[in-house]
């Protein structure tokens, strides 16, 4: 159902288009968008922009007359997808909250690209089409590449491509033209190959993303659960079950040939299996043919297996290679679905092919299980377990060092405090492990912060043999944790004599380059008069800074001082507030706060 909406009052179309730019203007009064300049500064260029583009098109309308069309089209591709999409970020947020903090980033992102559809069509057409469009390019894009608040209108520009690419790149396919790349496809690729060029993917939290998807328990079936309702809507299980099949194939022959596992720690990573679920399955850009879904499917789950594999022998990060397939296979989509219509003329077997989705979706059902069941996916993988690695490593097998020193690094992403000092320990014991004294040091450090008393003893070893020198060379090139870490050896006199002074110079540098916690440490050695007089009002900003950047105790601190007046006007509810906010997130001192 479509109907129109304004065809004959632009005035009323002007002003939908001026809703959505005041939308995405509001947002600027958001504390979490607030905090961030470049967000802000990102947000308030493109709400300029999109307004003088409104203008221009209104100033155009007055000039040449005419009338607008607006029709409202609900497709279900867009509304399932983004549903489906919506439930991850539900249950992967709840294990890794940033997930939830970065939704008002979401809605920016929502509203620009809403704004750009509508403005583009109506310069080009006259006539724009409201739906649910937006919402599965920007989820997606979101699920795999997202840029830190610093990069933040790198994130406006990719999906910017997304909506150029589908208004500009179509072509005639079946009598229909239409699109050719996936949008959130084709804006991942381009700026995937961007940062991998240039080196610079610490510019977003892909590592971070590719990491954390795995923490939410069973998260590999709640996936094949909400996957299962796209196959059954959408007839796109072949390209699902042929991914996986082609990658179960490749981990067996590769497995049998080497005695490791490809991916080390499950045969298909959480972020690939995502990918052909929810990234390679719009209908739009995928082959109608049964027989072309196949090949299809099969190909990324072959490209998936070249790609990972060529990154590790360059050396980039491995988890682009679910993001530089996809708009290539949208290339060859009439091919594979050419192939499949003369293979369909000329081949009994080929005919076969042509059983409905719901045989297709009943034999991958008994596939997923199988994988489950066997530890092909999931928890239960071998390749989770850092004995089998370190038993690999020490048979020198291949990749197994390299892959234990992953598995340990990734466990101490999710505070594991034996991991970080496992990772410290690994990095000093020489080839074939790298020589990276800095981040040796920097994991025993962390070890000993999460409670793990022999990394403590080790980290005094480690600054007394020539860490502290470590930490000051790579302190002067601007290194944040390495003046955080220096200051807290200065600080406590670890390995060597106090000096508080010297700390505070390091811990405000280290602030400066923003490291939160260095921050929050200078701000509690000024209110709690580690050195020289208690200065509470001097605090005060370094705690808004620590706070505003995620560190919770700082938060707390800066709770108490509001609800004391202490260094700062009195405010009882901005104080409850900040408590509750660190309390909710996992800091138990802030709740015994709330409690007294």
């Amino acid at each position: 159902m479509s109907p129109e909406l304004a065809q004959s009052r632009p005035e009323s179309v002007f002003i939908l288009a001026l809703v959505f730019i005041l939308g995405l203007a509001a947002l600027l009064a958001l504390p979490a968008i607030r905090s961030e300049f470049v967000v802000t500064i990102t947000i308030a260029t493109s709400v300029s922009g999109l307004a003088v583009w409104l203008a221009t098109l209104w100033l155009r309308q007055r000039r040449d007359g005419g009338t607008f069309h607006v029709s409202i089209v609900a497709m279900k591709a867009h509304y399932v997808q983004s549903c489906a999409q919506c439930a991850v970020y539900v249950y992967w947020g709840w294990y890794w909250r940033p997930v939830y903090e970065h939704v008002p980033l979401v809605v920016a992102q929502v509203l620009l690209v809403y704004c750009l559809d509508m403005l583009l069509s109506l310069t080009r057409r006259r006539s724009w089409t409201l739906g649910f469009g937006p919402f599965p390019i920007i989820l997606s894009t979101n699920l795999f590449l997202l840029f830190k608040p610093d990069w933040f209108y790198l994130q406006f520009a990719m999906l910017a491509m997304g909506v150029l690419v589908k208004e500009f790149i179509r072509w005639n396919r079946d009598g229909r033209n239409i699109h050719i790349f996936n949008p959130s496809a084709i804006g991942l690729f381009v700026f995937s190959i961007g940062l991998l060029v240039t080196g610079t993917t610490d510019l977003t939290w892909a590592q971070d993303i590719a990491t954390t998807l795995n923490r939410p328990p069973h998260i590999y079936l709640y996936i094949f659960l909400l996957g299962l309702i796209v196959q059954a809507l959408f007839s796109v299980t072949l390209v699902t079950l042929w991914a996986a099949l082609a990658l179960i194939g490749l981990n067996f022959v590769y497995t049998q040939a080497t005695g490791v596992y490809y991916f080390f720690d499950s045969n298909i990573p959480i972020a690939v299996f995502l990918g052909l679920h929810l990234l390679i399955t719009d209908p739009a850009t995928s082959p109608r043919t049964n027989f072309g879904k196949l090949l299809f499917g099969s190909s990324y789950g072959l490209t998936v297996f070249i790609v990972y594999g060529l990154l590790e022998a360059w050396g980039l990060p491995r988890f682009y290679d679910k993001l530089l397939c996809v708009p290539v296979l949208n290339l060859l989509v009439p091919v594979y679905d050419g192939v499949a219509r003369q293979l369909d003329k000329k081949s009994d077997w080929a005919r076969k092919l042509r059983t409905g989705n719901r045989t297709h979706m009943a034999v991958w059902i008994i596939v997923f299980i199988g994988m489950l069941a066997t530890g092909f996916v999931g928890k239960g993988h071998p390749g989770n377990d850092a004995a089998f690695w370190s038993k690999a490593c020490a048979d020198d097998l291949r990749n197994a060092c390299q892959n234990l020193l992953q598995l340990h690094t990734d466990n101490c992403a999710d505070r594991s405090a034996a991991a970080c000092f496992e990772v410290g320990k690994l990095l000093g014991r020489g080839a074939p492990f790298p020589d990276d004294p800095l981040r040796e040091g920097s994991a025993i450090a962390r070890a000993c912060d999460l409670g793990l008393a022999p990394a403590c003893d080790q980290f005094a070893k480690f600054i007394a043999d020539g860490g502290e020198q470590v930490f000051l060379n790579n302190c002067e090139l601007g290194d944040g944790l390495s003046c955080f870490l220096l200051g807290t050896v200065m600080m406590h006199g670890i390995s060597r004599e106090p000096a508080p002074k010297g700390a505070l110079e390091h811990w405000e540098r280290a602030c400066l380059l923003g490291w939160a916690r260095a921050c929050g440490d200078l701000a509690e050695a000024w209110l709690f008069s580690t050195v020289g007089q208690v200065e509470p009002a001097k605090a005060v900003p370094k705690f808004e800074i620590a706070c505003d950047s995620g560190y919770l105790p700082s938060c707390a601190n800066l709770g108490l001082l509001y609800l004391r007046g202490h260094g700062v006007a009195r405010d009882e509810a901005r104080g409850q507030a900040l408590l509750q906010q660190s309390c909710a997130a996992g800091l138990q001192a802030a709740c015994v706060m709330l409690e007294k």
